[in-house]
């Protein structure tokens, strides 16, 4: 045997030079524990979470630390526990310790409705409210109730995406629900879900609210829709993604010869007429509660809320104001690439209902929410957008098959969305008085 056959025997049996045999280890240990990972997805997946909230604590405290203002704290040495006080966490705690005001708070001198804890929905305070009851305070009560609820999200995403019915066949569809949903913890505003605020309770409830819809579980889904009725306005986008599941149901059973939904009917109606109530809810029990129809308008008002004005008006005005023309192509080209995803190969392996979610959500948001900075934190309920990006980096242009290097791209995206967490920490977290970016 020559020295270069025995040189090449050697490499094959990875006992090659000592680079081969770490490029060789580190490849197969990165294979390696993927395996693990999607083998045993729902202890993974908590683990991954548990990271996350470990990332969104420390841009917390980097953020009181180097970012919070004296002057927004009251005090002169700014600490983590002050983070957890600002901004709509007040609001949350003056609900669950005082109550809704009544009567509705009024300007003295214009008579005029003014912003009041109406505009908050109730269902978070009152489960706060339920878990103090042990004996702890507010915060740590609220808290601790995220953390539960954010991983319980996390894990209902991973089922919704990997839904196998009425989205087009995928082979790795676990693989990529798994990582969509890892990539869901580090969305850039995930330390909200820390915090005292209710995007981890929606989350769960518009998840569930999917799951079960896909499932054909529909009274499962009406009583989740009268929750989000008093948890977030998301009514609208919801009846869009029940719409589609009926009409898919309709299609379905069309083609098999069988009467359109069967023995469900009732249940479907029932469903529906939820769904529509959801959007009135907390709206109808504000103008009952306060003796003001409109009470709930007129307070969304005085935040600033103003949809009356016209869909997608106040955010056309505002690129204008800011950059010209330039600033509205911009805004317009984000918004058609966007859909062109969702629609397109890297859209399709997702289940229709939650494509529907995907398209109509954060177009309802841009329709009746004025330009602000929380729409960062309101995109969090977006998670198909993690499922976009899984799709991005793990599958070849044609969305036809998955790269063998999407472990490395997966980790520089980690990357990034870590350095994004930091920053809507720093950037928009902070409370200056001088200077409002509401989270």
């Amino acid at each position: 045997m020559t020295a270069r056959t025995t040189t090449e025997a050697s490499v094959a049996a990875g006992e090659g030079s000592a680079p081969h045999r770490g490029r060789w280890r580190t490849a197969r240990g990165r294979s390696q524990l993927a395996r693990v990972a999607l083998a045993h997805p729902v202890r993974s997946l908590l683990v991954i979470y548990a990271l996350s909230r470990l990332v969104a604590v420390l841009g917390l405290w980097v953020a009181a630390r180097w970012y919070q203002t004296p002057a927004g704290v009251g005090h002169l040495e700014p600490g983590l526990a002050d983070m957890f006080r600002l901004w709509d966490t007040q609001w949350y705690h003056r609900i669950v310790t005082e109550g809704y005001p009544i009567p509705l708070p009024a300007d003295p001198e214009t008579g005029e409705i003014t912003y009041s804890a109406w505009a908050f929905f109730p269902l978070f305070p009152a489960l706060v409210r339920l878990v103090m009851y042990s004996g702890i305070g507010f915060t740590a009560s609220a808290v601790a109730l995220n953390l539960v609820l954010g991983a319980a999200a996390t894990l209902l995403v991973w089922k919704v995406l990997s839904f196998p019915g009425h989205a087009d066949s995928q082979p790795a569809r676990e693989r990529l629900a798994f990582v969509a949903a890892a990539l869901w913890c580090f969305y850039p505003a995930t330390g909200v879900m820390v915090l005292p605020y209710t995007e981890a309770l929606a989350a769960v409830l518009i998840a569930a609210a999917l799951l079960m819809l896909m499932r054909g579980r529909y009274l499962v889904v009406a009583g989740i829709a009268l929750l989000l009725g008093f948890t977030r306005g998301v009514a609208a986008p919801l009846g869009v993604a029940v719409l589609a599941h009926l009409w898919l149901r309709w299609r379905d059973d069309r083609e098999a010869g069988v009467t359109p939904f069967g023995h469900d009917r009732l249940r479907i109606a029932t469903m529906l007429l939820a769904t529509g109530l959801s959007g009135i809810a907390w709206p109808l029990t504000v103008g009952w509660l306060s003796g003001l129809p409109d009470a709930f308008f007129r307070v969304q008002a005085a935040w600033g809320q103003r949809p009356d004005e016209g869909p997608f008006v106040l955010w056309f005005s505002w690129a204008w104001e800011q950059r010209g023309l330039l600033a509205v192509v911009v805004m317009v080209s984000l918004v058609g690439t966007y859909i062109a995803l969702v629609l397109g190969r890297h859209g399709r392996w997702i289940p229709l209902e939650v494509r529907m979610w995907a398209l109509v959500y954060p177009l309802y948001l841009f329709a009746v929410v004025r330009p602000i900075t929380s729409m960062w934190r309101f995109l969090l309920l977006d998670f198909p957008i993690a499922a976009l990006l899984a799709s991005v980096v793990m599958r070849t242009s044609t969305g036809g098959r998955v790269v063998p290097h999407w472990r490395r791209r997966a980790v520089v995206v980690l990357g990034v969305l870590v350095i994004g967490v930091l920053t809507w920490s720093c950037a928009l977290l902070p409370y200056v008085p001088w200077h409002v970016t509401p989270p």
